[in-house]
């Protein structure tokens, strides 16, 4: 069985961060060691607020020491970081990185750079968002950014789909050797768009957009679990990408149907097995 860490957020209601992305990785076939960066009792866009905490950078270098200690870095086939709350912990995901690599010099580094949106804007410090483009994202094997957090990584502006492969690509020559963007946001009003680039090309799919009273949460630690599991099970890039953009669809459409805006990730469960969508990928380079 294929083993992927985890290190994000958790939310005891609902679904965001490791709480959207174990279970869907789980139901692919996948083991998961999730490591919790902070722990709250639901995501923060409910305007009643939330309680938990913020765990210290210490206790995810503890967690990969034991790991270690018990021989089963070396058995693990990638590492995916979500939200980091403070520079100390994206420093301890970097040596949580170097470790594995070390133990197992196959493993997968998966970066979903978790900044904001462009509604919202950076939702992390100055300095998080200053490790995840100068150090984290540089080293990571796959990226799996949104357009805004692309935008922060490359410095380009990014109003077409031309301007969108030439980001892509400038992102792979900084480091990464696959970038999944989860959100083309300014292409399309009427379509949500996904782009992949790999050496091998660029590709682009597309389906409806939803509409909710509440934009859900999650969604893109959802596609970054998927494409993770996707690659973990042995499929190429491009069929992780098609997977995920349909398995996530499936679920928001089912949580659109039950008048929901939290992710209806157990409800759908079966999408991450059998997606009820095919919107098919094109390649555009």
């Amino acid at each position: 069985m294929t083993n992927i860490i985890s290190i994000q957020s958790h939310v005891v209601f609902g679904h965001a961060g490791n709480s959207s992305a174990v279970f869907p990785m789980q139901r692919m076939g996948v083991e998961v060691w999730p490591i919790h960066t902070v722990q709250y009792s639901n995501h923060t866009q409910y305007q009643q607020g939330w309680t938990g905490r913020a765990f210290d950078a210490s206790d995810i270098d503890h967690l990969i020491s034991g790991l270690d200690n018990i021989e089963q870095l070396d058995q693990c086939f990638a590492l995916v970081s979500g939200y980091q709350g403070n520079a100390a912990q994206c420093d301890s995901v970097l040596t949580a990185v170097n470790t594995l690599k070390a133990r197992n010099s196959q493993a997968l580094y998966v970066c979903d750079p978790v900044m904001g949106d462009p509604k919202k804007g950076c939702i992390v410090p100055d300095e998080v968002t200053d490790k995840l483009v100068n150090s984290l994202m540089p080293i990571a094997d796959v990226i799996v950014p949104n357009q805004f957090e692309l935008t922060q990584f490359t410095g380009m502006k990014i109003e077409s789909l031309d301007d969108a492969v030439k980001a892509c690509a400038l992102a792979l020559s900084k480091g990464p050797k696959v970038v999944l963007v989860k959100h083309l946001h300014s292409l399309s009003d009427e379509n949500f768009l996904m782009m992949l680039a790999t050496a091998e090309g660029t590709y682009l799919a597309q389906r409806p957009k939803l509409e909710f009273a509440k934009q859900p949460v999650g969604v893109g630690d959802l596609i970054t679990g998927l494409f993770s599991a996707g690659l973990s099970k042995g499929l190429s890039a491009v069929d992780a990408f098609g997977h995920a953009h349909n398995a996530a669809f499936g679920v928001l459409k089912v949580t659109q149907d039950c008048g929901e805006w939290e992710l209806q990730t157990i409800k759908a469960q079966n999408e991450f097995i059998q997606p009820s969508y095919d919107y098919l990928v094109q390649k555009v380079i």
